[in-house]
């Protein structure tokens, strides 16, 4: 992506090149205020474009000299939220040194009813490049603290992860309809875009529907990246989900379905014009109590100029859940670069229930 021209990146350090902690105060420090955000979702000085109010050459001096921030050994934001709300948090981070391992970025909310995440950050040259991470969280309380830490106990202080703007978004719960069980097929629904992002926003894995950056799915095992239109070739509709990790990363998602009815699973496979090249497998399994698996074979040029395919699934619910999920059988990079993981994409996924029934 393209970070907004005229901002700043803050540099992360890690734990154990952090200040140590001032001694407790004999009374607890008054309450941040809560922060509003822009018209685009952006963060009050999100993108870090507010100077900080003392600095030490490169280093920001005072737990709140950077607007809108407290700094103390971490950063941590204060917002206004609603309590059980779903949301999605979206933000920009790379690293400018160069390293064997990718360096680690960790988010968490406060208090919330979901894990905290940890993302790698990568080392990515160019104009401002930046990788582009959607996380979820579910609200706890009307007031929330999002942190970022660097993880790591000890390294290069000046090789941490580098965080370039944040965005939030409040999130509506996708139900299904009778003419489409899967909820949210059309990823609609998704994490808020980056001003001037042009390359999609990754999916961690690990995300449970209940908290996914993109409602209705589960991540599984390994990063997915969503991509749209604007920006990228999309098989039918505004958004669809890079398949960018091979057999390690998949998508799923249970719905209700009636014992013993019959449904259709279809869905839509194409490419997102990044480079991806060669001969591209979608595998879709549907685990209705046994499972039943569908395979489309797509073969991109790498430009998102081929025709979409659509593949599909008869199946039998055996109880009144099922599960489907969609994983890549190949691993791709691009051919722009060589390293830059790819892969198929899906869209446009649909379960309707048949007029015939099994036993």
């Amino acid at each position: 992506m393209e970070l907004m021209v005229g901002s700043f990146l803050l540099l992360l350090l890690p734990l154990s090149s952090s200040a140590a902690p001032p001694p407790p105060p004999s009374s607890p420090p008054p309450p941040r205020p809560h922060v509003q955000t822009t018209v685009d979702g952006v963060l009050v000085n999100g993108n870090f474009a507010m100077s900080p109010r003392k600095m030490n050459a490169t280093v920001i001096v005072g737990r709140d000299s950077l607007p809108g921030w407290a700094l103390t050994g971490h950063v941590e934001y204060s917002v206004a939220v609603r309590p059980g709300a779903a949301y999605a948090l979206t933000f920009a981070a790379t690293r400018t040194c160069d390293g064997e391992e990718a360096a680690m970025l960790r988010v968490s909310v406060s208090p919330s009813f979901t894990a905290p995440a940890v993302v790698p950050v990568h080392t990515l040259y160019g104009a401002a490049a930046a990788d582009v991470w959607a996380w979820g969280f579910r609200a706890a309380e009307k007031d929330a603290q999002i942190v970022f830490t660097n993880p790591a106990a000890a390294g290069d202080a000046a090789c941490g992860p580098l965080l370039a703007v944040v965005v939030i978004k409040e999130l509506p719960s996708p139900l299904p309809s009778k003419d489409n069980l899967i909820r949210n097929g059309d990823f609609k629904i998704a994490p808020p875009a980056i001003p001037n992002s042009t390359a999609g926003v990754l999916l961690p894995p690990n995300q449970k529907d209940a908290t996914s950056p993109l409602p209705g799915w589960i991540v599984e095992k390994s990063s997915l990246r969503l991509v749209d239109a604007p920006h990228s070739a999309v098989p039918r509709g505004r958004r669809g989900v890079e398949l960018v990790a091979g057999r390690d990363g998949a998508i799923a998602q249970v719905i209700r379905t009636e014992k013993g009815r019959a449904y259709g699973l279809s869905f839509a496979v194409g490419d997102a014009g990044d480079g991806c090249e060669g001969e591209m497998v979608v595998r879709a399994v549907v685990d209705a109590g046994n499972a039943t698996a569908a395979a489309v074979h797509y073969v991109s040029r790498g430009d998102g100029g081929g025709a979409a395919r659509r593949g599909g699934v008869r199946f039998v619910a055996r109880g009144r859940r099922t599960r489907v999920t969609f994983y890549s059988a190949y691993y791709h990079t691009s051919a722009r670069d060589g390293v830059s993981p790819c892969g198929p994409v899906v869209d446009d996924v649909r379960v309707q229930p048949l007029m015939t029934t099994k036993a």
